[in-house]
């Protein structure tokens, strides 16, 4: 069986997209490595190269769209946060003095205690309700509220 140019071209093409797949991130090659795999095999089959060109364009966008799907599918966000970030957006009480200048503060997360700062750098004072901003290190950056919608003292 003597093989045409066009099914070497398409054989190359499907390396080359393989190897540059390996050094890249996000499975975003690959799907075009297979259709110029599928395209090859068409090309032994006899089919005209119109009909290689549109399985090779055809099935490599309709991979690429698939593998999107399935990537977000697998790296979203879990539903529930775990560790130190389920604080985020928790609500709390100031139990000592959040003051930027003296570098003081601690608030409590339902039972646990927080060293704790204020994310405008204001003062917030004892009793003041407040949400966590976000987790740095071993202290919470939190903003001061008037209205809490789920006190968790």
């Amino acid at each position: 069986m003597e093989f045409s140019l066009m099914f070497w071209i398409w054989v190359a093409i499907a390396a080359v997209f393989t190897v540059a797949e390996i050094f890249t991130a996000g499975f975003f090659l690959f799907p075009f490595a297979v259709g110029a795999g599928v395209a090859a095999v068409i090309n032994i089959l006899g089919l005209p190269s119109w009909l290689q060109w549109v399985c090779f364009l055809g099935l490599s966008g309709v991979l690429v769209l698939a593998s999107r799907r399935l990537a977000d599918r697998f790296s979203h966000e879990p539903p529930e946060k775990v560790g130190v970030d389920r604080l985020i957006g928790q609500a709390g009480i100031v139990i000592e003095p959040i003051d930027h200048v003296t570098d003081s503060g601690r608030v409590r997360i339902k039972k646990d205690e927080w060293r704790a700062e204020s994310a405008d750098e204001s003062r917030i004072e004892v009793n003041a309700k407040i949400r966590v901003v976000r987790v740095e290190g071993a202290h919470l950056v939190v903003e001061k509220v008037e209205k809490v919608e789920k006190a968790e003292e």
